[in-house]
C-alpha cells in the first residue's frame, strides 16, 4: 500500500483534526510524496512552493482542509 493510500484510508474525523493542526505541513509533504508515486512534475513544484512559502502554504492548508471535508481526500493540484 502506498503512503498516500495509508493517510487516504483514515478514518475521515482523524484527517480533519490532522489537517486543522499540522495542515502546513502535511499540505506539502502529501504532495512531494504524491509526485515520488505518480511522477507529476505540477504536484512536486506545488508541494515545494506550499513547505516553502507562507501565503502558498496558507492556502494549501485552508483548500485542503475544506477537500478533505467534503470530498474525503486532497485533490487539488494532488493528482
Amino acid at each position: 500500500m502506498k503512503i498516500t493510500e495509508q493517510y487516504e484510508s483514515l478514518p475521515k474525523i482523524v484527517k480533519l483534526i490532522l489537517q486543522f493542526f499540522f495542515g502546513y505541513v502535511i499540505s506539502g509533504v502529501y504532495r512531494i510524496i504524491r509526485f515520488v508515486e505518480t511522477k507529476n512534475v505540477v504536484t512536486l513544484i506545488i508541494g515545494i512552493l506550499c513547505l516553502v512559502t507562507g501565503v502558498g502554504n496558507f492556502i494549501a492548508w485552508i483548500v485542503d482542509f475544506f477537500t478533505e471535508l467534503f470530498s474525503n481526500r486532497v485533490t487539488v493540484l494532488a493528482d
